[in-house]
């Protein structure tokens, strides 16, 4: 272990998992390299802290030591005045779907402590990345669908007319508060920050089988215990289409108490600073971004799809554009 006035920026090895409805963008979009498994990579966890799976540093003199043995040396000065411990707070993760995900919900804290049995509370949100031809989102109620036409809809495709349904866009982004029904459409890359929570309660995996020839199980009864039915606020947050010779900050979730995120849209450098109350993550988007800080150490390259975490206590930075215009994801707690 190091000194905290000793810590850097930090690159992690991603994580990937298998799911029945994973795709091929991640290699196709972002070049990686994925592992050969029996089902598709649905997900690649950039930054995770869960008892299955623990981020490990890819760069620099703490490359291979995990993201929980980090934190219980220098909690605080790596995610901020806030840190509570013993757990990173938020989880960060890339999810290629292939297949339609399913019809999926999250409880909040209050139905989490209702319902029991591990259950976590989960806010997320997306952006999109890249997308095929008519690919779509799925996210939160109709005005018109009450409880019990939902109710009524589960065992049918009627299910889909309840819905809010939008064409996928890259620079798109969707807050997914708990208790927002939700899915992810075929042919869809996307960012996810999350709370560290792997809680999903299963509404409708579309009548499909599993390997083994099987359905999915499913879990309505808290599905509908965690369900917020009067919440019927638009969760798309469109993204900017418009081109500037100067740098933009576009704030998409800044009302949020679990996370903050910002979209940069870089054309020159940009210098940026943490200040102890939190953490930086930065996801480079379209273009590798080159990161300068203090030492050795702060030189490093962002690659599209990359997490790099700026620690809480480290202070300036600047953010250099080796290929041009850049869309750079910044969240902060």
């Amino acid at each position: 272990m190091i000194d905290r006035d000793q810590l850097y920026p930090l690159l992690f090895e991603p994580l990937y998992r298998e799911a029945m409805w994973g795709g091929t963008m991640l290699a196709e979009h972002f070049g990686r390299q994925l592992p050969h498994t029996e089902e598709p990579i649905g997900e690649a966890w950039e930054l995770a802290d869960r008892e299955e799976a623990v981020s490990v540093v890819a760069n620099g003199p703490l490359a291979g030591i995990s993201l929980r043995d980090l934190l219980a040396e220098h909690g605080r000065d790596i995610v901020g005045d806030r840190f509570q411990g013993p757990r990173f707070p938020l989880l960060i993760k890339l999810i290629d779907a292939g297949r339609r995900l399913s019809l999926q919900v999250h409880p909040d804290a209050a139905a989490a402590a209702r319902l029991g049995g591990g259950a976590e509370p989960k806010t997320e949100m997306w952006y999109v990345v890249a997308v095929r031809p008519g690919a779509k989102i799925m996210a939160g109620l109709k005005s018109s669908c009450t409880r019990q036409r939902f109710v009524d809809s589960l065992n049918s495709a009627r299910i889909e007319d309840c819905l809010q349904s939008f064409p996928a866009l890259p620079g798109d982004a969707y807050f997914i508060n708990a208790g927002c029904v939700h899915s992810i459409g075929a042919g869809t890359l996307l960012l996810e920050i999350q709370q560290n929570s792997d809680t999903t309660y299963r509404i409708s995996d579309w009548g499909r089988l599993d390997v083994n020839g099987k359905p999915r199980e499913l879990h309505l009864e808290q599905a509908l215990a965690s369900i917020s039915f009067t919440d019927r606020t638009n969760p798309r947050i469109v993204g900017v289409v418009d081109a500037a010779g100067h740098n933009r900050k576009f704030p998409i979730v800044n009302r949020c108490p679990f996370f903050r995120v910002d979209d940069l849209r870089l054309v020159e450098e940009w210098p940026d600073r943490t200040d102890g109350s939190s953490c930086h993550l930065l996801t480079a988007i379209d273009q590798p971004v080159e990161l300068a800080g203090r030492g050795r150490e702060g030189q490093m390259v962002i690659q599209p799809g990359q997490t790099c975490l700026v620690p809480a206590n480290y202070g300036r930075y600047r953010l250099q554009l080796p290929a041009g215009r850049a869309t750079v994801i910044r969240t902060s707690l």
